[in-house]
């Protein structure tokens, strides 16, 4: 887990600056080496990058299956699985890279409220009106 979580943390490192200089390539290629090697918070770094195209082009589809997975398998200390699946239901509400699915949506939300996320919390609220 020590070698998951360095890969992991380094692709932080490079990504916020901390302690080293800024590098989104490096924070990119850093979280893909822990997310290939099963590291689920990697996988959730590695969708926000594809997401927002820090580091490597904006791809919805990958961004997708990464917020997918890391919200399926969950967090080993569920750091972070309620905002993959806020994430996840952002996704298949807006239909950024999926088919648009409301119920999907509001499934993921619900997961995601269910452990505190006030953002799902809102969102659920607000398609509920």
């Amino acid at each position: 887990m020590g070698i998951l979580c360095g890969k992991n943390s380094t692709g932080y490192c490079y990504r916020t600056g901390l302690g080293t200089k800024s590098d989104l390539k490096k924070a990119f290629y850093w979280c893909e080496k822990a997310a290939d090697d099963g590291n689920i918070i990697a996988m959730y770094n590695l969708g926000l990058c594809y997401i927002n195209g820090k580091g490597v082009k904006k791809d919805y589809n990958k961004a997708f299956e990464l917020f997918k997975q890391s919200a399926e398998e969950g967090c080993p200390t569920n750091l972070g699985e309620e905002i993959a699946q806020y994430n996840l239901a952002l996704m298949y509400e807006k239909g950024n890279g999926i088919t648009k699915d409301i119920d999907k949506a509001i499934f993921w939300y619900n997961k995601s409220a269910n452990q505190g996320y006030e953002k799902a919390k809102n969102n659920l609220e607000r398609l509920h009106k």
